[in-house]
């Protein structure tokens, strides 16, 4: 019986933290409607810190370059805050982004200091989003992935490029308090 109380009061300190952290500036977006279990959502233009993703080395020394950039590894050495979600674009060429927050304009960002972190103007765009928690295993995002491109297609709603894996909570977040997400940006009609 301690042992239950215990582990209830650990998870709800752990949920706790991670509630805290949740906090942190997410970008803006519209809701845009509903298919099945995916989300369409308008995003309004934001900035992004990019670095190729290295699978060979692994997502760690991905994160640690965009990190440092953030954490003042930058030409005025100045701190930017974190936002969420993380975001790793699951191409070949695929990278790993972070995003300015919503105060930052191009001009307002230091460059970076490390060669392979570099700054993009993401348009407004419409993204399909399909929702999951847990951690977000290689299997599940490719469950996720392949139900949610499942999904537009027999909609008839066809996709802008490849998927990308959003992931919003810090590594220490219990795996029930974990939101992830994947999703793609889709092309709109205009015609409607």
């Amino acid at each position: 019986m301690q042992i239950k109380l215990l582990l209830l009061c650990l998870g709800l300190a752990l949920t706790g933290m991670a509630t805290m952290v949740q906090a942190i500036e997410e970008p803006a977006f519209e809701n845009a409607g509903q298919v099945g279990n995916v989300e369409l959502r308008d995003y309004a233009a934001t900035i992004q810190a990019r670095t190729p993703s290295a699978r060979e080395s692994g997502s760690s020394s991905t994160f640690r370059r965009l990190a440092g950039y953030i954490f003042g590894g930058n030409a005025t050495e100045t701190s930017i805050a974190m936002t969420a979600p993380v975001e790793t674009h699951m191409a070949k060429d695929g990278y790993m982004a972070f995003t300015m927050p919503s105060q930052y304009g191009m001009a307002d960002l230091p460059a970076p200091l490390d060669d392979s972190v570099s700054l993009h103007q993401v348009p407004s765009r419409r993204l399909a989003v399909i929702s999951f928690g847990g951690w977000a295993t290689d299997g599940k995002v490719e469950r996720k992935t392949a139900e949610l491109l499942n999904i537009l297609e027999s909609n008839g709603i066809g996709v802008a490029g490849p998927p990308s894996l959003h992931q919003y909570n810090p590594p220490w977040t219990p795996p029930w308090s974990r939101r992830n997400e994947v999703v793609v940006e889709v092309v709109v009609d205009t015609r409607r």
